[in-house]
């Protein structure tokens, strides 16, 4: 496998803090992942940013009495901290609305119009008729007039895959606040799908080792494929790079376009503030580096489709050629890892329909490791799973608590107790060697559930061991040895291995218990490198805040490290605190159980 990794993470929307149904698709798989590929020796740059353009955000921002520019400034903060609280290491997490993205966007879209495979053409656009805002596609819904699902988008229908336009909808309304749209001919530019379908069929038939469900979603869509507008009549977004169209107050390149642009131009931004300007390319421009992409399956079409058609055309290898285009020839995906939904009993999170679990206030009160775990073993994988607080409280106490915890704490008081230090393993036995034999191995069953990001899996792997340890110490009854010290440290120290080598096998579920694990085992240093908030500006632009981190320093690595004897220890502090019953039937005063 190359020694380089882009994990390129879908783009939270800045119109309002992020339910953590948004996290379990984009935020926590893709930090699994990439604390994995670093703990084995790879080269990983974890990209990603607020997506901050388009009319949902003019929208938001009319509701709050804010300008555009305040609110993305404030969901953009509100965002980053607690990403940051969640522990997601973000090589960079930066926004939309900087100059370096507008650059980059600009230099795809000349490289894509040289190249013939972005055209002027008209089209009827939505408008409402209160306002005179323009709608964008995603917020208008209707009938899809191929499969009559009743539900469809103005852009496409999550039934039967289709892409569409908002036009083609029957009986739409908008989401906004219901009403028919009104439709009207503008002139937009529009990406000449059809004219990358064939490059894109043979190189969709590259990728054997997709998803099943991902590589046939894709695969049907190619037949159907027609010219998709990516400007629109808005005064917020970036500005049309040609001549007789940059100066027109109403006219911006559209949202999703610039969006999938994001993973290019954080990579270019975090290249330039580490002081090497050129250094984004060794993930962009080197044909065997990988590309990892994470988003909810609500994307799926924009990553898999839309996105690498866009980098098909700048590099001038779209079906009717063209030369290599201002940003140098671009890998596309390697793998395209989407999730299902997370729903809270049986329904899709919803902040409109009142049904929402802040990130924010979900840290507050249980900090960021149950959820991470939950998400890992519980969460929409592979297909829709269901948030409940009942699940949520059995998965802490029984597994987080009762195992985990419980294997720690007993592990280290003893040794503790008894030595005061890392025992010696001087009377190792068959049953010893046999644990620590599967706890050895369990490096390469979980490390390459990991590669394929089946999180369940090796989550749930891990958490075999720990049960296996909780049993050994239970079965072996250390406490019973007192008039055989040497047999008796010899328990503890291999229960204090297992214990460590779970705690490696967990850390990229658990980084920040990792840390104290690690530390209660007597380590010194940073284990599992946390994200900072940075503070950062650009010439001619405002400050604002971006996640990067030190994460090269950290001592975790994926292997089996033998535990030196002597190392002091000391009593340990209980890792996880257990959650009262009452609260599965409840749930808290802020997500009530109704």
């Amino acid at each position: 496998m190359s020694s380089r990794v882009l994990t390129a993470v879908a783009w939270p929307y800045a119109n309002g803090p992020r339910h953590i149904g948004h996290v379990s698709g984009f935020g926590v798989p893709s930090d699994v992942f990439s604390r994995y590929m670093r703990m084995s020796g790879h080269d990983v740059l974890m990209v990603s940013g607020t997506d901050e353009h388009g009319t949902p955000i003019s929208v938001q921002a009319e509701a709050e009495g804010l300008t555009t520019r305040e609110l993305a400034d404030k969901y953009n903060r509100v965002i980053v901290e607690d990403l940051q609280g969640l522990g997601l290491s973000y090589d960079l997490f930066t926004r939309t609305t900087t100059l370096n993205h507008y650059d980059v966007v600009q230099k795809m879209f000349t490289g894509l119009y040289d190249n013939g495979y972005v055209v002027p053409k008209t089209q009827l656009g939505a408008v409402s008729p209160s306002t005179g805002r323009t709608l964008p596609d995603r917020y208008i819904e209707g009938t899809c007039p191929i499969c009559g699902y009743d539900s469809a988008r103005g852009d496409q229908c999550d039934n039967c895959g289709n892409q569409l336009d908002p036009a083609d909808l029957i009986n739409p309304v908008s989401r906004i606040n219901g009403e028919t749209p009104k439709f009207v001919e503008t002139e937009h530019f529009f990406l000449d799908l059809p004219a990358l379908a064939e490059s894109l069929g043979s190189w969709l038939a590259t990728r054997t080792d997709w998803r099943p469900n991902v590589l046939r979603f894709s695969q049907n869509l190619l037949s159907e494929l027609r010219p998709r507008a990516i400007t629109r009549d808005l005064d917020w977004g970036v500005p049309i790079p040609l001549d007789g169209w940059r100066d027109q107050p109403m006219k911006r390149l559209y949202v999703w376009f610039d969006a999938v642009i994001g993973y290019l131009s954080a990579s270019v931004e975090w290249a330039r503030r580490t002081g090497d300007p050129d250094a984004w390319r060794k993930w962009w421009a080197d044909p065997e580096a990988l590309a990892y992409y994470f988003m909810g399956k609500d994307n799926i079409v924009f990553h898999s489709v839309i996105w690498p058609g866009m980098l098909l055309g700048q590099n001038g290898a779209g079906d009717h050629g063209g030369q290599v285009g201002p940003m140098g020839t671009l890998n596309l995906p390697s793998e395209v890892v989407s999730s299902e939904f997370l729903t809270m009993s049986g329904s899709k999170f919803s902040t409109s329909r009142g049904k929402v679990i802040y990130v924010g206030d979900f840290l507050r009160d249980f900090g960021p490791d149950a959820l991470r775990y939950f998400i890992a073993v519980a969460g929409p994988e592979n297909q829709d799973a269901d948030f409940t607080w009942d699940e949520f409280v059995r998965r802490t106490n029984s597994e987080l608590a009762n195992e985990w915890g419980n294997l720690i704490n007993r592990s280290i008081s003893m040794a503790h107790r008894y030595v005061g230090a890392v025992p010696a393993a001087d009377d190792l036995r068959d049953r010893d060697h046999e644990l620590l034999k599967e706890s050895q191995a369990a490096f390469g069953i979980v490390g390459d559930a990991l590669r394929r990001s089946r999180f369940k899996q090796a989550s749930s792997e891990a958490m075999r061991i720990v049960t296996q340890a909780n049993r050994y110490l239970s079965e072996a009854e250390p406490w019973k040895l007192k008039d055989d010290p040497v047999r008796r440290d010899s328990v503890l120290h291999t229960a204090l291995q297992v214990v460590a080598d779970a705690n490696t096998l967990l850390t990229p579920f658990l980084p920040h218990s990792a840390q104290r694990v690690h530390e209660a085992l007597g380590g010194e240093g940073v284990w599992a490198a946390q994200p900072e908030i940075r503070t950062v500006s650009e010439e001619g632009g405002p400050d604002y805040p971006v996640l990067m981190g030190e994460y090269a320093g950290e001592q975790a690595r994926w292997e089996s490290v033998p535990l030196p004897v002597g190392r002091p220890l000391a009593k340990p502090e209980p890792l996880f605190a257990k959650l009262d019953d009452k609260l599965a039937e409840t749930g808290p005063e802020w997500a009530s159980i109704a």
